[in-house]
């Protein structure tokens, strides 16, 4: 396992490096049909076609406003794509993604640094959002555009059958999930229904993002800031041995149905078992409201801040940022986009369902708009105070990538063999995360 890892990280860092060489040519002349027009920019999100009609309507009101034209691209399979872009020493002019890729994309040289004073509205994010853009060198590569944290849906009309309340802690959590397993809830007749969501699976990390909250709980940390400018690993503590240990024993080793069937092999996309209407908790983000209100029904579920662990309740706190990429004779137009796009009206129209399409804006990172005002949906507010209150992001100054993916396959593996021995596992995951950090610099 220590050899495929490191064979890993030898081919992410050779990536890396090329992607870094081929960029460092990126400029205005490169032949996207962007660059060509230089009142047109060209703009890249991470979205499928739902999140792509709400983006429409965003860079429409732009392009109204301002006379500045946007060349959209929604792109499903971001990163690939952008690395094919980058070989070919062209980059899209702004890019909205995930908050925690901001430490690989500038290290391998994609991204553009912001003077936050350089964009209008800059004040009017809150300093916790703009900490979250900071890279190893002290400087901003990105403009906070929306956040989110996780919560729990559970369902209502399932407690109220069983006369069950929904869970504060772990233990009630664990015991609401046996009665959901057990007492037939959905008043078939049959043993078809199971506790808890959990997309287990090794892929893309998945295990690592939702056992996150959990570690966190637990009073655990996967990495953590020396006060030197690197980071240690952490996951052979004594809270990361416990938290772990009582995650395999109760939920993936425990009583059956406590987790969805085949938990461990799944990911996002195949972890429907709450919108199907057979389990009833589920730990996620709030983008799922949007499809879970169609299918189970808003009247039949609730939005609830996580059960609380040894250590507290936080949770996995994520979100998106603005990036510029790193070219150059468009920033005038790339500022006015982001000033848009972080000012009330554009958080207002992406934070809007229109037709069904998601949102795309969850919480805003506009500080003078209240998510569930702004929808008129008191759920949000729950969602608003657990970023702002009880959540934690991954550290997004490193290249959390490998240490996202390491964490995932050892936690996958350990909840996979039951009899898996819990302290000499994560023993060994700190001496690879230990290896991705050096991989940095960063093991100081």
């Amino acid at each position: 396992m220590g050899d495929r890892r490191r064979s890993r990280r030898l081919a992410a860092a050779l990536a890396a490096a090329g992607i870094a060489f081929g960029t460092a040519a990126c400029g205005s002349g490169s032949g996207s049909a962007g660059s060509r027009d230089p009142n047109t920019l060209e703009v890249w999100t991470r979205s499928n076609p739902d999140d792509a009609a709400t983006y429409d309507r965003v860079f429409a009101a732009f392009t109204r406003k301002t006379g500045i034209k946007i060349d959209y691209q929604p792109v499903i399979t971001f990163d690939q794509q952008l690395q094919a872009r980058a070989s070919t020493k062209d980059l899209p002019d702004v890019m909205i993604n995930d908050t925690a890729l901001m430490g690989s994309y500038q290290s391998q040289g994609l991204l553009k640094p912001i003077d936050p004073a350089s964009v209008s509205g800059h004040d009017r994010i809150s300093d916790r959002s703009w900490a979250s853009t900071v890279g190893l060198d002290g400087k901003h590569y990105g403009i906070p555009y929306s956040r989110q944290a996780q919560t729990l849906m559970i369902r209502t009309d399932w407690l109220k059958k069983l006369g069950l309340q929904a869970p504060r802690t772990w233990q009630q959590m664990l015991a609401v999930a046996k009665a959901f397993a057990t007492r037939d809830p959905d008043g078939d007749g049959k043993k078809d229904s199971y506790g808890i969501v959990a997309p287990g699976s090794a892929q893309n990390g998945y295990a690592a993002m939702w056992g996150s909250s959990f570690l966190w709980q637990g009073g655990a940390k996967i990495i953590e800031p020396d006060g030197n400018g690197g980071y240690h690993p952490a996951m052979d503590s004594a809270a990361a041995v416990r938290t772990v240990t009582w995650m395999k024993d109760n939920l993936f080793c425990g009583a059956k149905g406590v987790l969805q069937p085949g938990a461990v092999s799944a990911i996002t996309g195949t972890a429907t078992n709450f919108q199907d209407g057979n389990a009833g908790m589920y730990m996620t983000g709030p983008y799922n409201m949007t499809t879970f209100d169609k299918t189970v029904g808003k009247d039949k579920y609730e939005v609830v801040p996580a059960p609380a662990g040894p250590a507290g309740s936080d949770v996995l706190a994520d979100g998106e940022n603005v990036y510029f990429g790193a070219r150059t004779g468009k920033s005038r137009q790339e500022k006015a986009l982001a000033a848009f796009l972080v000012s009330a009206e554009g958080q207002r129209i992406a934070m809007t369902s229109v037709d069904g399409h998601q949102p795309v804006v969850r919480i805003p990172t506009n500080t003078t708009l209240d998510a569930a005002k702004v929808r008129g949906d008191a759920r949000w507010s729950v969602v608003q105070k657990a970023y702002e209150t009880a959540s934690q992001q991954f550290p997004n100054a490193p290249d959390f990538a490998p240490i996202k993916q390491d964490t995932a396959d050892t936690l996958n593996a350990l909840f996979t063999f039951c009899g898996s021995d819990v302290r000499s596992g994560l023993k060994e995951l700190n001496d690879t995360l230990a290896g991705d950090l050096k991989d940095q610099d960063l093991l100081k």
